[in-house]
């Protein structure tokens, strides 16, 4: 959150304006030097953070009641805690730099109108026995502290991530350098999911023109103007996912033995094309640069008169690789009965993607992985995940 925001926030900037040590980190707001009395009834000082709720680039009303406390549990002036507020106690990494000890609670009946009223209620309630030991105890001490501010790779905050408070989990897929190979219906669903994180780039690689019929199985809806754009694939998205992510790098090409090159400066690729020859070159590319990536299929035929197919997901990383080549990946271009009819439905497409993402984000602990699967298939028809390839 900026310093344009605090100033166009008439509570947050009256809070800084009348004195309390206002900071704000990432989409968090900290009052610094909250008076309050400890078990040994000593006047000692703790800080509350809450995250920001923001809309449209604006500061508005919060989204919860509770609140945040830095510091030991304060107390009443015969010591013992104050029960009133009393919600959970644990320390919990929130972001960079915010390490909470406690949770607050103290709800009006119809909620805090704004941030001023919420943070200055917690104030009486917490510094109030302190008060009583010195009258003359404040926690308005005018102390300017500078909020610094991070050049985000997102056009506006964050605020999904800071209401959940899994800030800091993010940061573990923050900064990577992505590339997506094939913008087809799955890498174009791919694309969806990364634009939403903190990746430091993400590289488009793919020399197609977006037409008619990839409007039917990938995101977004274009209108009859723009399929009549003809724009490269690459451009088309990088129009649409830059409104949301600052860094989409779009590469109108196919990569080959000429530009592999182009692949170099990478940290993870999610390969989505049916062309063998290409793909083993990408993968031989990528394996001797020692960077890991997830290859991602669909099979879809018709029985009759319905569908039936799979959604295949295998990843290669540095600590298992053979399997790609041992049955894993066809390289059979329109050889394998399963591949060759290239029936491709949107939210098949959007699955394939969903399990490429999810498993991209467990090679990095975003999520916990139990199984440490490098390939899993999908079978639409009986609704069953294999998994195979156990790293584990």
């Amino acid at each position: 959150m900026s310093h344009r925001l605090i100033n166009h926030s008439p509570d947050i900037k009256k809070l800084r304006d009348l004195g309390y040590e206002v900071e704000v980190i990432g989409n968090y707001l900290l009052v610094h030097s909250i008076p309050f009395l400890n078990a040994c009834k000593k006047v000692v000082k703790g800080t509350l953070v809450t995250n920001v709720s923001i809309a449209n680039n604006c500061v508005t009303k919060p989204n919860t009641h509770v609140i945040h406390f830095v510091g030991e549990f304060p107390c009443n002036i015969d010591g013992t805690i104050i029960t009133q507020i009393q919600h959970a106690s644990n320390t919990v990494k929130l972001a960079e730099g915010i390490v909470v000890n406690h949770s607050f609670s103290n709800k009006p009946v119809n909620g805090y109108p704004n941030y001023f009223e919420k943070v200055t209620q917690y104030i009486k309630i917490i510094s109030a026995p302190a008060k009583n030991v010195d009258p003359d105890i404040t926690a308005q001490t005018y102390k300017v502290i500078e909020s610094s501010e991070v050049d985000s790779v997102l056009n506006y905050s964050d605020t999904n991530s800071s209401k959940a408070e899994i800030d800091i989990i993010n940061q573990k897929i923050s900064g990577l350098k992505i590339g997506i190979v094939g913008l087809g219906g799955t890498g174009s669903y791919i694309l969806d999911f990364v634009s939403k994180t903190l990746v430091g780039e993400i590289h488009l690689f793919d020399g197609d023109k977006f037409l008619q019929h990839n409007a039917f199985r990938a995101p977004s809806a274009p209108s009859l103007e723009e399929l009549n754009e003809s724009t490269n694939k690459v451009e088309y998205y990088r129009r649409i996912y830059s409104k949301m992510h600052k860094h989409i790098i779009p590469h109108v090409l196919y990569l080959n033995e000429i530009n592999l090159g182009l692949l170099n400066d990478l940290d993870f690729v999610f390969i989505c094309i049916d062309k063998s020859e290409a793909k083993k070159q990408i993968f031989e590319k990528l394996e001797s640069l020692k960077i890991p990536f997830i290859d991602t299929g669909i099979g879809v035929k018709r029985v009759d008169d319905s569908l039936i197919g799979m959604v295949r997901t295998t990843a290669s990383t540095e600590g298992k690789r053979n399997h790609v080549w041992e049955g894993r990946v066809s390289f059979a271009d329109d050889k394998d009965e399963a591949y060759s009819t290239n029936i491709q439905i949107a939210e098949i497409n959007a699955l394939n993607a969903v399990y490429s993402v999810i498993k991209w984000k467990k090679l990095y602990g975003f999520f916990n992985d139990l199984e440490g699967e490098h390939d899993s298939v999908y079978s639409i028809n009986v609704n069953h995940i294999e998994n195979n390839d156990s790293s584990t």
